[in-house]
């Protein structure tokens, strides 16, 4: 049985070019919205993934898989894997080229059981840009950043605009995320370096 392996991406794409105000190499990324299943932390069973930038198009992500995250006894469920993967790459994707944009496709490769108890490890990086379609991948790394290739991902992102989620999203959630966005400014206001 031979394996077929598809260019990625599959299209001609443009190298991806970071948006001269993304975060700095080496800066941790803060939470987009405390609800996000993904990175906030207002979710007690959320993945509370934490990322730091790396360099070139390239954002570092890590997770403990706790027992909630369990899908088999002891074990991450799939879906859940695939959840912190569309985090992990949905990060990079704005922060580093700072545009809105939205999943439109997310492969996953699962190599490796993902048991309770262990850290994943998420190096994603921008491989190309087509027109509004955004391509990146990553690989997820068991316990260590130089650990065992555990699960890979690649997905499409589609550019979008902010009314996407002012249409379609919860207008109460929304403001509390605008009033989130407002304090945090505020500090940053206060914030004096002696």
């Amino acid at each position: 049985m031979s394996r077929i392996s598809q260019p990625w991406p599959p299209v001609e794409v443009e190298p991806a070019t970071v948006h001269p105000e993304a975060p700095e190499p080496g800066s941790p990324l803060g939470i987009h919205f405390g609800e996000c299943f993904g990175c906030g932390d207002e979710i007690e069973a959320g993945l509370h993934l934490h990322s730091t930038v790396g360099e070139g198009t390239t954002v570092y992500s890590k997770f403990t898989v706790t027992s909630a995250h369990q899908g088999a006894p002891g074990l991450a469920h799939g879906g859940l894997l695939a959840c912190a993967f569309d985090e992990a790459l949905g990060a990079t994707v704005g922060n580093l080229l700072r545009r809105p944009a939205v999943t439109g496709k997310l492969e996953t490769d699962f190599l490796r059981p993902v048991p309770v108890g262990s850290t994943l490890y998420i190096a994603a990086k921008l491989d190309g840009v087509a027109g509004r379609k955004i391509y990146v991948s990553a690989d997820g790394r068991l316990d260590a950043e130089d650990g065992p290739v555990a699960v890979r991902a690649r997905a499409l992102f589609v550019r979008v605009e902010f009314e996407h989620f002012s249409t379609h999203g919860d207008p109460e959630a929304l403001q509390k995320l605008a009033a989130a966005h407002e304090k945090a400014q505020r500090a940053r206001e206060w914030d004096i370096n002696p």
